[in-house]
Order: C-alpha cells, then structure tokens, then sequence
C-alpha cells in the first residue's frame, strides 16, 4: 500500500492548510513532506540527501517501505546511513493523520520547497534544510528583501534590552523584518520592538507552532501570529527540547541577510546562531558592551575571532543589510521619545555628585530598570561615568557615538 495517496486524497488531507491550485505532483509533495515532518528531527541530512535525489514522495515509499537495497548510492548516503536512518524513523509512522488534524485546529499553514512563498534563502542549508515549514500568521513576510536577525541572552541586562528594542523597532520602521526566536531576554525584546514600530516580526519556534514557548510569552507569540509570522519545521504538537533549539538556530541564520547578537556571555547559545550565519555566507554583526559585562563577553569574542561587524547603531545594521543611507531615513536626535529618555536621564545627574540609579530613575520619572539601560548605554557614549555606587555626568564626552 502506498504510504502517499493519490492527487485527490492527498488534496482532501491537505484542506485549509495549503495554497489552492496545487497540481497533482505538488498535492502529494505536499502530503509526503508532512508525514517527512513526522518521522525526522530537524536537519536530518540523510532524509535531506534522498528527498534531493527523488523527491519527496518517491524519496518516503523507497525509505520507509520495504525495498531499501541500493536506496542511498544514487543520494551519495551510504547503505548504512539508510539503514540507521530508518532505524529512527519507522517508529514514528502513523503521526500524519494527528498532526494534520493538530494543525488544523491551530490555523496553521504548510509550507513545502518548491512552492511561491517557500523562503529559498533556506535552501542555502542544502540537505540539512527543513523538509518543509508550519506556520501561523501572514506567510508574506517571508518574502521580504530585507531580513535581520537579532539575537542573544535569555538573560539579558537591562542595556540589552534596551539597545535590541531600538535596533529592533528602528529597523521594523523602515520596513525590514526581524526575526528571532521568541525566547525570554534579547529574542522577546527584539519581537517586542518590532511590534511596537508596527513592524513585522517572525518569530522561529523549537517546538511546534501550536505550541508557545516559553510560557511566559504566549501572549508575546500570538501577537506576532496576528501581525507577522510564527514559524517552525516541527509539526504540530511537538515540545520544544534543547536539541530542537539548535537546530532551529539554523533557520534563523538563514532566513535572514544579516544576523547581530546584541548580549551574549562567552558560551551562549546566540554563538551558534552567529556561526550559522558565519557558515551561510550572511552578515554578522555584534553589539559591544561594557567591558566589565560578562554578558557580553560573547559578542566581544565575535568580534575579536570571527571577523564580526561592530554594530552601534541600527545604521550600522542597515548597512549589513546593504541598506543605505540614501534609502533610509535617519531617526531625529530631537524627535522620539527614546532620545527624550536619555535627556531625562542626564538632567537628572550632577556633574559633581554622584546619584544613585534609582534616584536618578526616581528624578527622571522612568523605571529603574529604564535607568539602568539608558545609564550604560550613555557611559558607552562617554556621556557618563560611574563614581562609588552611583553616577555622574562627564564634563567632556568622548567623542564616539553609540545609539
């Protein structure tokens, strides 16, 4: 019996969750990607070499079926590869009917290679692309020039956040789309600003698209279903596992032309994303922090080691992108709320005495948390400097310019 049902069946099974008009060949690419979807992980590059070599469907029949002799030769997979493959994968057979049905009731949407609005910037992955996607929310913002990836600690300081939320909401402004991956810290911060420029974001999940996390953000990841795009290679139904992180840190690096870790301390999980982007070919950038942050001793590294771009500025972002000056607008110095807040900030410290940060948010009217990441980001800028345990503001900045 045929593991992949004919054009008719494969159209039935797929209602609501692709485009219309697919062609019989693309009706059961379709439904063979999915069950693909079910009985691998993530950048599984033996099931990547054959769907290559045979396609989708044919690839599934000659695998999981029962004729497996001389399989691999013709993929460049050893028999080996196969049988271990196989080994993996025939436990998982049946799953196709409960995750079509669990997308279904999520709204989600498959996405295979090959199709209109398939991002073929993936395909840069080769074997180890995904075998296809699943999404919720507007599928066209993958389909967007200018893509930037902003990532980093979950742990993130309150500079961080501060400097990925500008970075982020600047360049959601201008009309690129951010994308990161929906965790606490840096990623949700980068979402949040995007959202808050009215921007788009996706937002790249490790588990599947019916499945938000971290909990925490389940708000956070349906607002960005409702205006830009949750996407995840694993079906629906599918918890999140610290391999699934990994290996959807490819995906991002990918699907974006350049990728700029914000905060990451020296062995962060943002690094592999970094080396992703490295080993795609894309443009990697790192913000710098102060030099006495363990938190940024990841990004300090990048730029010491892999030739990263310093970013201090979502001009200097743009720029990764191959955006320039002359098709963007830079932001006003006298004009937005972020710029007033570091005035706040300044008319609330003394040139003679220091204050402490939570008079200096008390006298300036913001957070101490707000305070806080506007202090470092002005010490950067050489517009302040710690004394004791408080602040004070420099006579003669520095000349540089950061944010």
């Amino acid at each position: 019996m045929s593991l992949v049902p004919d054009a008719g069946a494969s159209r039935t099974a797929l209602r609501g969750l692709v485009g219309d008009g697919l062609s019989d060949d693309e009706a059961r690419t379709a439904y063979a990607a999915a069950i693909w979807s079910t009985l691998v992980e993530p950048g599984d590059g033996t099931a990547g070499a054959l769907i290559a070599h045979y396609g989708a469907a044919e690839a599934l029949e000659r695998a999981v079926g029962e004729a497996t002799s001389g399989l691999g030769g013709g993929a460049g997979v050893t028999e080996e590869d196969v049988r271990a493959a196989r080994a993996r994968w025939l436990p998982r057979r049946g799953e196709v009917d409960r995750v079509l049905a669990a997308a279904r009731r999520a709204g989600a949407r498959l996405l295979v290679p090959g199709e209109e609005v398939w991002p073929r910037a993936l395909d840069d992955l080769g074997v180890h692309a995904p075998v296809c996607l699943w999404a919720r929310g507007d599928v066209r913002a993958l389909s967007s020039s200018a893509t930037l990836a902003l990532v980093g600690a979950r742990a993130a300081t309150a500079y961080g956040t501060h400097v990925v939320t500008e970075l982020a909401a600047d360049s959601a402004a201008r009309g690129v789309v951010v994308v990161s991956g929906a965790a606490y810290g840096i990623d949700g911060a980068a979402h949040r600003g995007a959202l808050r420029a009215d921007g788009t974001t996706v937002a790249v999940l490790a588990g599947g698209v019916d499945r938000p996390y971290p909990a925490g953000h389940d708000d956070l990841i349906a607002a960005i279903a409702t205006s830009g795009l949750v996407l995840a290679e694993v079906p629906c139904g599918t918890a999140p596992t610290k391999w699934r992180f990994l290996a959807r840190n490819r995906v991002i690096a990918a699907l974006a032309g350049a990728t700029i870790v914000v905060e990451a301390a020296h062995r962060s999980g943002a690094l592999n994303t970094a080396h992703h982007a490295a080993a795609l070919g894309r443009a990697l950038g790192a913000v710098p922090g102060p030099v006495t942050s363990a938190a940024s001793a990841g990004c300090h590294r990048l730029l010491r080691e892999a030739g990263a771009v310093c970013v201090t500025s979502a001009a200097d972002a743009w720029e990764l992108l191959g955006i320039s000056g002359d098709t963007a607008d830079e932001p006003d110095p006298g004009d937005g709320g972020r710029t007033d807040e570091r005035t706040r900030v300044l008319d609330a410290l003394s040139g003679r005495r220091a204050r402490a940060t939570t008079e200096v948010a008390r006298l300036s009217g913001l957070s101490v948390a707000e305070a806080s990441g506007i202090l470092a980001l002005l010490e950067l800028d050489g517009r302040v400097e710690r004394s004791g345990d408080g602040w004070r503001r420099r006579s003669e900045p520095r000349p540089a310019r950061l944010w």
